[in-house]
């Protein structure tokens, strides 16, 4: 059980706090969710955790604060922080050519319009920080946009064994050109895949071990894997997506008013991660549980430290969570995913995590210097040094576009601050 202190101990109010506990419920009893989890922790403490509904609508299992859920994007920081850690190890520089590591992208052209062939030489080289940014050059092959995120999917790179390992993976990647000149344009992409790929070429072991060694096991983080841990599996959550409502990538949207329903996506009994995958993906493949990700996120709100275990310097965290668009740009500026439950109007991107630059231009209650990602299963958390406050919400409904869930989340967790 996770330990919870009274609310008002932390400048919470347990009868605003009720507002969040109806919400949750809401969310079930309208049939957006089958179940779901939040907690929201303050001053190294948790304020609140909150469930509702069920894992599965056919068992009627309750959604408890160990349910075991597919990460998928919220991997994206943990494999961020486990770089950056290679980095204080004086393993690479943010500003080394990623081709440097993998010289399979030394040949990587740059997709102009049109037919796939139509490409000219890279300008600039791929270099590390652009990869931990998304400003890469690479997409996503569920983008469905363009011929180059179509040959992704010809040549099966979101496919769980296409590939013998990470290793053939990003060979057949560094094929296909870039879908922009490196630095130039903000593009959600397989990025954070290429750079557990260098997590292991730096490290010298392979990326679930060096996350177990160097991570999960020091701060506890027991479920958390790229597979779900013996004994594990009757928690994991059923996959959902809506029965009309938003596709992955923006694909057959119907406007948000006529999204309902449910219907199943993957059944536990029947997923990919109860078995290790043959591509350890970075950028999605890990399955976590309410506690586990508290952990990680708790240790990253302290400065990178948890329980007398140093993850890293807080000077490096604080890197990380700085804008790294260039000339202080937003997300908006750089080019946004058309998917996107939202605009990223005064988000910005550091290292592994969006970043509140102006909550004005971004329409949120937030802290300028708040952090935060999700996954496409519309899981979420949000860090927040100003309020030394952390949130991690679960679910399983997959995309996270079909409704403004993050943004509902938010009105009701900082409403409830009262010091």
């Amino acid at each position: 059980m996770i330990e919870v202190t009274t609310p008002e101990q932390l400048g919470l109010s347990s009868v605003r706090l009720l507002k969040l506990t109806d919400w949750l419920d809401q969310q079930v009893s309208r049939g957006r969710l089958a179940g779901a989890s939040v907690l929201v922790g303050r001053r190294g403490k948790v304020g609140y955790v909150g469930t509702a509904g069920v894992t599965d609508l056919d068992s009627g299992d309750p959604f408890s604060e160990n349910a075991v859920v597919r990460a998928y994007s919220m991997t994206k920081p943990i494999v961020t922080v486990a770089a950056m850690m290679l980095y204080e190890d004086g393993c690479f520089q943010l500003d080394d050519p990623v081709s440097k590591y993998l010289p399979e992208f030394s040949e990587t052209p740059v997709w102009v319009g049109g037919e796939i062939s139509n490409v000219v030489p890279i300008s600039s080289p791929m270099l590390v920080w652009h990869i931990m940014s998304h400003t890469s050059g690479l997409t996503y092959g569920f983008m469905q946009q363009n011929v180059v995120d179509a040959r992704y999917r010809t040549v099966g790179l979101d496919r769980r064994g296409a590939h013998a390992n990470l290793a053939e993976w990003t060979q057949a990647l560094a094929g296909i050109p870039l879908i922009c000149q490196p630095g130039s344009q903000w593009n959600y992409s397989v990025s954070t895949d290429v750079l557990g790929r260098l997590v292991e070429v730096w490290s010298g072991i392979s990326l679930d071990q060096f996350l177990e060694e160097r991570i999960f096991a020091p701060l506890g983080m027991v479920d958390t894997g790229f597979m779900v841990k013996t004994g594990a599996e009757k928690r994991l959550v059923t996959l959902y997506e809506p029965e009309v409502g938003a596709g992955l990538g923006g694909i057959n949207q119907v406007p948000s008013e006529q999204r309902r329903g449910l219907k199943v996506l993957e059944k536990p009994e029947k997923s990919t991660f109860l078995a290790m995958p043959k591509v350890l993906s970075g950028g999605g493949g890990l399955v976590s549980t309410l506690a586990d990700y508290s952990r990680f996120c708790q240790a990253m709100l302290n400065g990178g430290e948890l329980d007398n275990f140093r993850l890293l310097s807080p000077i490096t965290v604080r890197h990380m969570r700085t804008n790294h668009l260039p000339d202080g740009k937003d997300m908006a500026q750089m080019g946004q995913p058309v998917w996107s439950e939202t605009s990223y109007d005064g988000i910005g991107f550091g290292l592994g995590f969006a970043v509140v630059l102006d909550p004005i231009k971004a329409a949120i209650v937030a802290s300028p210097g708040e952090h935060h990602w999700g996954g496409a299963a519309s899981t979420f958390f949000w860090l927040d040094p100003l309020e030394d406050l952390w949130v991690v919400f679960l679910t399983q409904l997959l995309p996270s576009s079909t409704y403004p869930l993050r943004r509902e989340l938010r009105v009701r967790v900082y409403q409830s601050i009262i010091d």
